[in-house]
């Protein structure tokens, strides 16, 4: 039986979609792509000139291209670098420590990173940008100098000087962190003995201010002492002791208990005063 003209309708219109829709869906892989998040992505034009550095990167998500160009895929949230560093001091003693930095590509001048430095930019750029700073800024200092205040001087430091190198190689410098230093062991035990002569000097200046301090209240007290003898001796007079003498003898005539007053009975004048009867 032949096919009816409907038949063949619907099976050229089958075919249509088979030759549209299947090639559409072999080649999907090819002419998407998805950005995971905290990455961007760099397309490279095969038939032109690879990546142009101006270029808006693809953010995050989903994206059409053609199917004959890349996408390069770079993280553009912040990292981290350790490095373990041996420098040398101004004179020259040798100093271990620890360097960690923070870091990040620049997201608008991603391009320039691609195409001048290339995606493995950290051993390229900053590990060598890291060595180089360290030993130009520890160059200018004493070893003992990392145990004051100047430690975060010269941290500071070296982040600055750092910072103007990553900036110029498109990479943002978020911080940076200096750990674990380790002086020579003769200098770790100089510095220790400089520690405890200081400690004994303040504390023998503070038994001196205290012994002086102690020295003076007691003379003070001396000086109230003979003053208070001094007024004292000078104030009192025979006429005065009698005075007083006199109101004394008023007060103990009052007393309820039995007693003899004799006036002008001492031998100085003063009443004298028998016990109770």
């Amino acid at each position: 039986m032949n096919p009816s003209s409907e038949d063949r309708r619907r099976l050229r219109s089958i075919l249509f979609a088979l030759i549209v829709i299947l090639p559409v869906f072999m080649l999907w892989g090819s002419l998407t792509v998805t950005i995971p998040s905290g990455y961007a992505g760099l397309t490279f034009h095969t038939f032109g000139q690879g990546v142009d550095p101006q270029e808006q990167p693809l953010s995050s998500g989903f994206h059409f291209k053609a199917p004959w160009n890349k996408v390069y895929e770079y993280e553009v949230r912040q990292t981290e670098q350790m490095e373990a560093l041996e420098v040398l001091s101004s004179n020259l003693l040798k100093i271990n420590m620890d360097m960690t930095v923070f870091t990040q590509p620049m997201y608008d001048k991603l391009g320039y990173l691609e195409t001048e430095r290339g995606r493995n930019y950290e051993e390229k750029v900053i590990r060598p940008a890291m060595r180089s700073v360290a030993r130009e800024v520890i160059a200018k200092y004493l070893p003992e100098e990392f145990n004051t205040t100047k430690r975060e001087m010269i941290q500071l430091e070296i982040k600055n000087r750092l910072s103007e190198k990553l900036t110029d190689n498109y990479i943002q410098l978020n911080d940076v962190l200096i750990r674990n230093i380790q002086l020579p062991k003769t200098l770790e035990q100089a510095i220790e003995r400089k520690l405890q002569q200081e400690q004994e000097s303040l504390e023998y200046e503070f038994r001196l201010e205290k012994a002086q301090k102690e020295a003076d209240r007691l003379r003070i007290e001396a000086e109230g002492i003979r003053d208070f003898e001094e007024i004292v001796s000078k104030g009192l007079s025979d006429k005065l002791l009698k005075w007083k003498g006199i109101e004394a003898t008023k007060e103990i005539a009052k007393s309820p208990n039995t007693k003899v007053v004799i006036v002008g009975g001492g031998d100085d004048g003063l009443p004298l005063i028998l016990g109770d009867h």
